[in-house]
């Protein structure tokens, strides 16, 4: 095979081989970076004397932040930033001024966990990742404007980030204004007396700074607050519900987690429902992204009520199903709900049920047991339909503010705070949970929604509730209010009227979305730009002290507890190096003592706002810019909240990156930092390219690339293993790296491959053989151009045939509007037609034609457009050339087929002009030879034409 090889590159000594495409490519990868060839200008600076330039259409494209792993980069990885540059290399020859770049989302748990078991700090195993990614990504020829790049954890990029916290922290919500505002205004407003202090008996300048704080803290966008959590003391730390298995256990060890309230940053992004609701339908987001994050947040109207418990508490239950008050028998809190203390009696009220005491000799002994057990749940478990209902009664009743009933209160785990009020009324007639769970618990049932089938109305015999929006109302009435013969709609409304005019409840809305927990026990993150003064006071810090940096500490381990130990407290990284923790620093009024915040944010943090640094990625006086931000971002024609151009990346993001990324925007914006309300206009989620999973006998998975096919079956080292397709992954050991196809075909033929592979919002899966597939286009397209034997162009001064002139027409035409569209997949195929075309035409290419098939391969393949480019005696890049336009008169078929019917059946087909006349066309089918015959002499009742493509008939 060696004597073959070496044979023939003996006697094409210029072919386009695997050695040959990795000189092209670092040689143009070199003078791109030399010569700047990606970089884009921004207006207020260079582009300000060049009126051509700034005429120019903008494109600022984007990319999802990518984590650098220490794994490296997998074939899977680059599908995104190949599309993304592909689609800006199109954009740039189509006239625009484009804005694609690449940076480093670097903050987060893999480094943290890989410090703690190795001692390496994090940022020099997360700077070495970034290196090794950037060499890998260079590789693949990205078109990124190298300047504008980043890494969240570059003290003058986090700076900013801790700003940004800042502002949100001095501001609050005005409903009235439907906007932030500065929070310095609120406290305007408390000490002129135009708004009052609520709760307060006193004027606002007789409150301590306390008690300022805590007015204040009811109003912040950011705000620290006693809040639920998920508490793992096996690992130290509050974990995110997206670290928690739905067995309740932590993703990472497998340890115990409980709910616990601990003191927490959040973010009120409650406060913008509304607003992230509505701005969702100007996005250019795929349907099913916007009905996640409408989901996510979860609207839904109805109304409040309050049921009194004693002489002064009431608990306060959101329902979307007011009409049915009358059926509440019992009420339920979720474990954790402030209201169970104080409700607690000492000892079970006379005649408590002994099923309602859980075995407990008093009510708080058995409301403590019960927490515990719940705590030790996750919520997904505690939402699952599980068959056993669990609760225990707290000994207290509440009032039915409509029959007046005393209801017993219970606490159960399928009630969570993190939805309504944390309480709900029970009406089991009409809700399978309540009902299963007041057939556990021997509770009474009331029948007030009429059925609609023959069950009758006594629930006792019923098998489950009953449930409809379409019934009429039936034991809903009182001395002064009937719900009875009413739709559910008008009993809605009427209830709701008469609850508000006693004071007792008001029609509302509610959210599914919670405020943000922005608090992790970790080291690796930004830290918060917060200090607290000896009376427990929380300060911001001035701006003139930011980026406030990560210290050192020994140990970046969050201290380890007893698994099983809920009661247990955190005790961060952080907090272990008390001269950075406390501090003497003046803050306007003399130097004082200070404890710093030791949580850090969590790593969503750096990602909510990096679109913005790409813009003004060295301003180190402002976030941005407003001119640079508006030329970029700014709202214009069919974007009208502004954002990027395009935004690629995996619909994993679909909820949680992209809502908090909307919610800071919207801040941004009403504090009037930035134009543009959104950040992301058009949103696009490639798929993912999978690879075949080989596992022997006990399950395990085996290399892949070590794996035999014999006969239909898969062997590994003579044991036969199974296959199914998933993801691609070094646990999974099929893993494929972009340096071995680079190595083995080159950078561009990897490119077109992934490009080609089929429908880029579609998972495929890889397949490294058909990767020559491309590499054999690459070929072709080089001997088309450059004799393999004397390494010299090949091409023509004469004129194209019309043949050929028609071929490249129609594959400009069609791959300009396949690039438009990112059919990337459908364009290749168009350029390997106009190839083979010219493969097959056998004589030299004429030089028009080869400069345009070079111009129409570049976004995909640019290293070997470039030197081809070049090649063909150009002395500037091929990147900023203009893209081929077709001429329309050789897109236009020359002619079409005309199918004529007699009858419905297909008796002739004619070769006609596009353009022919439905009166010509009738006489031509009327005087086929075919048509005749088939006609018969018959007599013609009627002719339908639509030309040019069908003549029916009817005879």
């Amino acid at each position: 095979m060696t004597e073959i090889n070496t044979a023939a590159e003996t006697a094409a000594p210029h072919r386009y081989t695997a050695a040959m495409a990795a000189d092209i490519e670092a040689r143009w990868q070199d003078a791109w970076d030399a010569e700047g060839t990606y970089e884009a200008p921004n207006p207020s600076g260079d582009l300000a004397g060049d009126p051509e330039l700034v005429a120019r259409p903008k494109k600022f494209i984007m990319d999802m932040f990518p984590y650098p792993s220490g794994a490296g980069l997998h074939v899977g990885h680059p599908l995104g930033y190949i599309a993304t540059d592909v689609f800006a290399r199109h954009a740039r020859m189509t006239g625009h001024n484009v804005l694609h770049t690449l940076g480093f989302d670097a903050f987060g748990l893999p480094a943290e966990q890989y410090a703690v078991q190795t001692g390496t700090h994090p940022r020099v195993s997360t700077e070495a990742n970034m290196e090794n990614m950037k060499v890998q990504l260079r590789r693949l020829g990205l078109g990124h404007d190298k300047r504008r790049s980043f890494a969240t954890i570059d003290p003058d990029y986090y700076k900013w980030t801790q700003w940004i916290f800042l502002q949100i922290y001095n501001s609050w919500y005005d409903d009235e204004a439907a906007k932030a505002r500065p929070i310095a205004e609120l406290i305007e407003q408390f000490e002129n007396g135009t708004r009052e202090v609520p709760g307060a008996t006193r004027a606002w300048g007789e409150l301590t700074a306390a008690e300022r704080t805590e007015v204040l803290g009811e109003y912040r966008l950011a705000y620290a607050s006693e809040a639920p959590v998920n508490w793992c003391p096996g690992l130290g730390t509050v974990l995110a519900n997206e670290e928690v298995t739905a067995d309740g256990r932590s993703e990472r060890g497998n340890f115990p987690v409980f709910k616990s309230k601990l003191r927490q940053w959040n973010m009120r992004i409650t406060a913008y429902a509304d607003r992230l609701l509505d701005d969702l339908d100007g996005l250019d987001w795929p349907e099913a992204i916007k009905l996640q994050q409408r989901n996510w947040i979860g609207r839904s109207e109805g109304a409040r009520v309050d049921f009194q418990v004693g002489d002064t508490d009431a608990i306060t239950v959101f329902t979307t199903r007011q009409d049915t008050l009358f059926g509440a028998t019992y009420m339920v809190l979720a474990p954790e709900h402030d209201l169970v203390e104080k409700i607690v009696p000492a000892a079970w009220p006379e005649g408590t049920h002994a099923v309602w005491t859980g075995g407990h000799a008093t009510p708080a002994e058995a409301v403590d047991a019960y927490r515990k057990q719940a705590a030790s749940k996750s919520d997904v478990e505690r939402q699952a339909d599980a068959k056993e209902k669990t609760g225990v009664f707290t000994g207290a009743y509440a009032t039915n503010p409509v029959s007046g009933e005393r209801v017993p209160v219970f606490i159960a785990d399928y009630v969570l705070m993190g939805y309504g009020t944390g309480a709900i009324m029970a009406v089991p007639a009409h809700d399978s949970r309540d009902f299963a769970f007041a057939r556990a618990f021997e509770l009474p049932m009331r029948c007030v929604v009429e059925p609609s089938d023959d069950r009758g109305t006594d629930p006792s015999t019923w098998d489950d509730a009953f449930g409809s929006y379409e019934a009429k109302l039936v034991n809903s009435a009182n001395d002064e209010i009937s719900l009875d013969g009413l739709g559910v709609v008008e009993a809605k409304a009427k209830i709701t009227a008469w609850l508000a005019d006693r004071g007792i409840g008001e029609g509302t809305v509610n959210f599914r979305l919670r405020d943000w927990l922005f608090s992790r026990q970790r080291y690796w993150g930004e830290p918060f730009p917060i200090v607290y003064d000896e009376d427990g006071v929380a300060h911001a810090l001035p701006e003139s002290m930011l980026p406030l940096e990560l210290p050192e500490v020994e140990d970046y381990s969050p201290r380890t507890f007893d698994p099983n130990d809920a009661d247990t407290q955190p005790e961060t990284p952080l907090s272990r190096n008390e001269e950075w923790v406390n501090v003497t620093l003046d803050l306007g009024d003399g130097p004082k003592k200070y404890r710093r915040e030791t949580n850090t944010m969590p790593n969503w943090a750096g990602s909510c706002w990096y679109e913005l640094r790409y813009l003004d990625p060295h301003n180190d006086q402002k976030l941005v810019d407003p001119a640079i931000e508006q030329y970029w971002m700014g709202p214009r024609e069919g974007m009208p909240t502004g954002g990027v151009d395009l935004y690629v990346g995996g619909a994993e993001h679909a909820v949680l990156h992209l809502l908090y990324a909307r919610f800071w925007s919207k801040i941004l914006f009403d504090l009037g930092h930035v134009s543009s309300a959104e950040p992301f206009h058009k949103l696009y989620n490639q798929g993912m390219i999978q690879a075949f999973v080989y596992r022997d006998a006990r399950g395990i998975a085996v290399p892949a690339a070590e794996v035999e096919e014999r006969d239909g079956a898969f062997w590994y080292e003579g044991e036969k293993v199974s296959r199914v397709l998933g993801k691609m992954g070094k646990s999974l050991k099929n893993a494929v790296t972009p340096d071995e196809i680079c190595t083995e075909y080159g950078a561009d033929t990897l490119r077109l491959y992934e490009m080609a592979m089929g429908p880029l919002d579609v998972s495929r899966p890889w397949d490294t053989r058909a990767v020559v597939g491309q590499y054999r286009l690459l070929q072709r397209l080089w001997r088309n151009i450059v004799d393999e034997a004397t390494g010299e162009v090949t091409v023509t001064d004469g004129a194209a045939d019309e043949d050929t002139l028609r071929a490249l027409n129609k594959a400009i035409d069609g791959v300009a509007q396949d690039m438009a569209a990112m059919r990337f997949n459908t364009a290749i195929a168009k350029i390997t037609e106009l190839n083979n075309h010219l493969t097959k035409s056998g004589g030299p290419v004429a030089r028009p034609v080869a400069e345009q098939l070079v111009r129409l391969i570049a976004p995909l393949a640019p290293h070997i457009a470039e030197e081809l480019w070049h090649r063909l005696g150009h002395a500037d890049s091929v990147v900023h050339q203009d893209f081929p336009v077709a001429d329309p008169a050789y897109v236009v078929d020359e002619t079409v087929t005309c199918v004529v019917q007699i009858k419905g059946k297909v008796k002739a087909r004619l070769e006609v002009s596009p353009s022919i006349s439905d009166a010509d066309l009738e006489a031509l089918a009327l005087a086929d030879p075919h048509v005749v015959s088939a006609l018969g002499g018959a007599e013609i009742r009627k002719v339908i034409v639509r030309a040019p493509k069908l003549v029916n008939i009817v005879a």
